[in-house]
Parts: structure tokens; C-alpha cells; sequence
């Protein structure tokens, strides 16, 4: 089969295509023949060589930790009913709150049987890979801060995988949506999923922007995908007692906050991992999320594939920031 290998550590020239044995399925595997591979920013950023204190990935490997296809074989303890099934999942080697990104940029990758979501019939393939982390991750975000009808919520990195569906999300809440990207492509796509305001983090006074679409009054909760500086300016925009959830790190880093002063402004400042406690029943997420699309309740905006072996191209278009929505390899 073919994989697409992480060389060594560097720029998207080190993903090479190459040929190796087809995976088997060990006790409680799947072998997923792979339609789809999801492409995430931590990808690029692994590849790079950033974050190896987090993430022990060592070249040569196989990025990509979340994949959609069909099924092809289990393992000797694994229930055969799964086979033919169309399935979305994370890779063997991934997990939520641990676990490495890594096999799934191939044409067939090992699944956990427990990790599987079989992907409804009006969902297709494509969608369900860019669910698989995005889908249950939004609906985790989403329950954690609590939206009330009415609120305000500033959505940062709008426009990427998760901020699209974050924006449905909180719209679908009845909150009031103010979301921040950078150019009119991508607060355009916002306004179209249902932003109140849009602002553009690339001027100066965007933060003020946003405390004036709310009447002056700052905003209600945070919900934070870009993080570094622009995460700082964020939290500058909350009322008292609100809310900052950060999730991503698009910028380059999560935000330096000053905890100390926001507790004196009586807000609550909730981190990603604070997510991943075990109350949070991710296969439910997960199936919530597809269900919303099977109903047509909510769009996936899938802004550019690649075939397998364009997958430089793919990590190229999101270190540009030209990338709209999920980045996808499709086999």
C-alpha cells in the first residue's frame, strides 16, 4: 500500500510517498480501507519538529490521526458485523488527551474497534473525517462553557475546521456570535454560518472591534483557536464574570494569560484538557455531531483536498493561512 512518510523533521518537501505491507489488525484492531485522511495544523507543526516534549514522534513515521473509510478487516476478538461498514475514527496510535497523531495519511490504516463511529448514510465519507476530531471536540467545547440564549461569544480562528462548526454551534445556542479571522474570505464564510459580527484580527484595535459590536459591553465567553497574542487580545474583550475556553493554538502557541488578573475580573479561564476528564462520553460527541449533518442542521466546510501524494500541497495551504475550513487527503 501506499503511506505517505515524515522523512525527517522540516518543511512539507520531507513527505514523501512511498510503498510498504498493508497493516494487521491485532486483538480489538479494524484495518480501515481509507477514503479520506484528515490534515490538522498540529500535523504541520509536528512535522516541523515543534512540540516533541508533548508528542515523542520521531521521523521516520506516518502523519495523520484521524481517517474515514470502510472497514476490510478485524481482528481475531473483534465483532465481524464491522466489516463493509463505513466508519469514521481515529488511528490506532491517536487518542483524546494522549495518544500520537500519526498512520493515517495511507490507503489502509489500523482503527481501534472501540473507537469506531459508523458514519450514517447522508453523511459521506469525506464529512465524517473532518468530524472525527472537529464534531465531538465543538459539541464538547460548546456544553463545557454552557451558552445561554442571548450571550455574547467571540470565536477566534473562525474560519479553520473547528471555528466553522463552533459558529453553527453557538448561532444554534441563540447566542450572538462575533467571529475573528483574518481577510473578507474568511469572515465572509462566517457571516454565511450565521456571525453576528465579523472582525478582522489583522488590524491593530480588532479587540475594541469586538467590544463595540457588543454595545461596549464585552463579550460573554471566549472560545479560542488561535491562541498566542491573538488569545491575549481575546480575553481582553471579555465582561466580567465571563468565560475563556481555549482549544487551539493557531497562532503558534496557547496564550500567555495573566489568571491572577482575570480572576479579579471574575472569569473563568477553562483549558482544553479540562475536556478530557472521564464524564465526557466521546462516542456520544461523536454521533451528535453526525447526526446534525445527516439532519442538515449543520455544514462541514471542507475547504481543499489533495490526493495521497499531494500532501505537501496539503501542509503547504495551512502554513500559508490560505486554508479554508478542513484540509483533507483523499484516497
Amino acid at each position: 500500500m501506499r503511506v505517505v512518510q515524515a522523512t525527517k523533521f522540516g518543511g512539507p518537501e520531507v513527505l514523501e510517498v512511498l510503498e510498504t505491507p498493508d497493516p494487521v489488525p491485532g486483538p480489538g484492531e479494524v484495518l480501515v480501507d481509507v477514503a479520506a485522511a484528515d490534515v490538522m495544523f498540529l500535523d504541520t507543526r509536528l512535522r516541523s519538529g515543534w512540540g516533541k516534549e508533548f508528542f515523542k514522534v520521531e521521523p521516520p513515521y506516518v502523519p495523520g490521526g484521524a481517517i474515514a473509510g470502510v472497514v476490510s478487516a478485524v481482528g481475531p476478538d473483534v465483532d465481524r458485523s464491522w466489516l463493509g461498514k463505513r466508519v469514521g475514527t481515529r488511528t490506532v496510535a491517536s487518542g483524546i488527551g494522549g495518544g500520537l497523531p500519526i498512520g493515517g495519511y495511507a490507503e489502509k490504516a489500523l482503527a481501534e474497534a472501540e473507537a469506531l463511529v459508523e458514519v450514517p448514510e447522508k453523511v459521506t465519507l469525506t464529512q465524517a473525517v473532518a468530524l472525527t476530531h472537529d464534531g465531538r471536540t465543538g459539541l464538547a467545547v460548546l456544553d463545557r462553557v454552557a451558552l445561554r440564549p442571548g450571550e455574547w461569544v467571540l470565536i477566534t480562528a473562525a474560519a479553520g475546521g473547528l471555528g466553522t462548526l463552533l459558529t453553527q454551534f453557538a448561532h444554534a445556542a441563540g447566542a450572538r456570535v462575533v467571529a475573528a479571522a483574518r481577510g473578507r474570505a474568511k469572515l465572509d464564510l462566517a457571516t454565511r454560518l450565521g456571525a453576528d459580527a465579523v472582525v478582522d484580527y489583522s488590524e491593530p484595535d480588532w479587540a475594541e472591534q469586538v467590544r463595540a459590536a457588543t454595545g461596549g459591553s464585552g463579550v460573554d465567553a471566549v472560545l479560542d483557536g488561535a491562541g498566542g497574542e491573538l488569545g491575549v487580545a481575546a480575553a481582553s474583550a471579555l465582561a466580567a464574570g465571563g468565560r475563556f475556553l481555549g482549544y487551539g493554538s493557531a497562532a503558534g502557541d496557547f496564550p500567555d494569560l495573566d489568571r491572577e488578573a482575570l480572576a479579579q475580573r471574575d472569569i473563568e479561564v477553562i483549558g482544553l484538557f479540562d475536556l478530557t476528564g472521564p464524564d465526557t462520553d466521546w462516542q456520544a460527541l461523536a454521533e451528535r455531531a453526525l447526526a446534525a449533518v445527516a439532519a442538515g442542521d449543520v455544514e462541514v466546510v471542507i475547504g481543499q483536498t489533495f490526493p495521497l501524494e499531494r500532501a505537501a500541497d496539503a501542509h503547504a495551504a495551512i502554513a500559508d493561512r490560505t486554508a479554508l475550513g478542513r484540509t483533507l487527503l483523499t484516497i
